[in-house]
């Protein structure tokens, strides 16, 4: 999917969210440590399909990832449980799992 197309669907699924009553799940997923370090990040679209947006090794890299797919201020929202979806450890750990 185009970088393009991925802002666009990524805006739409921050309204989507945004209107939710809490039964959905947030539309950005980070997950579990790779054994060789960092965590893939995917923007869930429409609750159904998963884009990645790359593999982050800190949270710089995530903050980069979700400004470039649209997110507006992603450094406020990667501790909002409504927005990041922390998966198989804590949140902001990066080291191999």
């Amino acid at each position: 999917m185009c970088t393009f197309c991925v802002q666009v669907d990524a805006r739409r699924a921050v309204n989507d969210s945004a209107a939710h009553d809490g039964g959905m799940s947030a539309p950005i997923v980070v997950h579990r440590p790779s054994p060789m370090g960092g965590r893939q990040v995917t923007v869930r679209l429409h609750d159904r399909d998963e884009v990645l947006l790359g593999t982050a090794y800190s949270d710089h890299d995530l903050v980069v990832f979700l400004e470039a797919a649209g997110f507006d201020d992603p450094g406020r929202i990667i501790d909002d449980s409504k927005w990041v979806e922390w998966r198989g450890v804590d949140a902001h750990r990066w080291d191999a799992g």
